[in-house]
């Protein structure tokens, strides 16, 4: 069984592999942030919500240029780890009524998405300067800064109110 494909052999391959799964999965979390944010009833988390859609829309378009800049065209390969993150978040949502729980569960969810990407950019940068791609490196730095301050916001977010919703509905 093969992780990358019998096309990677070099690190090279390798940064081209990470570069087109983390765009697909940039897609993905395009496509699910619309539901996110009309599932959220929180007004911060959906405004959250709201503000890293168009960022993720950025993050598409900066990995477009390093494609360019790395000379190879942007192509997606598909990532069963976002596949499943995404999955494992709807399938916790799908079964909660509680709109306070719910919003703990979606940001939860978030969170997830989150981590996975701050891990596939530290990588991918990493990379690109071990490969002599500074610029590259520097493009990623950007995308990595907005998952950062994102995951960020997610945990003030859930720690100061969502939580706290959460668990006033249990009692």
């Amino acid at each position: 069984m093969s992780l990358f494909g019998a096309d990677t052999h070099t690190l090279d391959d390798l940064f081209v592999h990470g570069l087109k799964t983390i765009y697909y999965a940039e897609r993905q979390i395009l496509e699910t942030l619309p539901q996110m944010i009309e599932m959220a009833t929180d007004p911060t988390l959906k405004a959250g919500f709201q503000q890293h859609l168009r960022e993720t829309e950025g993050q598409r378009t900066r990995l477009e240029q390093v494609f360019q800049m790395h000379g190879v065209e942007a192509d997606e390969t598909t990532c069963p780890a976002i596949d499943g993150i995404i999955k494992a978040a709807n399938a916790t949502a799908a079964d909660i009524d509680d709109k306070q729980v719910l919003d703990a569960a979606l940001a939860f969810g978030a969170q997830m998405v989150e981590h996975y990407e701050i891990a596939q950019y530290g990588t991918l940068i990493a990379w690109a300067r071990e490969l002599g791609r500074p610029d590259c490196a520097a493009v990623l730095d950007e995308n990595l800064a907005e998952e950062k301050a994102t995951d960020a916001k997610l945990t003030d977010l859930a720690e100061a109110r969502i939580n706290r919703a959460a668990e006033m509905q249990a009692s």
